[in-house]
């Protein structure tokens, strides 16, 4: 049943259980300062631009020059991070005065934490692929 699962899996499940938890735990982050919203459209971001620049990965493997997939990952980190990049400036420009700082830094977290997901399955495919 392992073998099945779609590469991008730990990616998906790892978005599943972090949406879950903002969402279920709201008395929690708000005792802490935390901006519940923030946290699930910052995930939901990071998960969509984590979703792309996989895909772009991904594709690279496919090339048989080698120096491909490199160009492959740096590309989709470069997407990734403008993106976040450009989310962040618009919603420091949107709420100079209302900014959630410990919200928008437990987003960095998680920029950080799904770019190893990401670098580690498509390492693991890359590893596949040259087997």
């Amino acid at each position: 049943m392992k073998a099945n699962r779609s590469p991008i899996f730990p990616i998906v499940f790892f978005f599943i259980i972090t949406t879950g938890f903002f969402a279920g735990t709201k008395g929690f982050f708000e005792r802490y300062g935390f901006d519940q919203e923030v946290l699930l459209i910052g995930n939901l971001i990071l998960f969509v631009v984590t979703a792309f620049s996989f895909i772009i990965g991904k594709r690279s493997l496919r090339s048989s020059n080698p120096n491909a997939f490199v160009r492959g990952v740096y590309l989709s980190t470069m997407v990734k991070l403008f993106a976040c990049a450009i989310a962040a400036f618009v919603y420091i420009m949107m709420f100079r005065k209302n900014i959630n700082k410990p919200a928008l830094i437990a987003s960095m977290g998680l920029y950080i934490i799904y770019s190893v997901l990401e670098v580690s399955v498509l390492k693991k495919l890359l590893k596949e692929k040259n087997a």
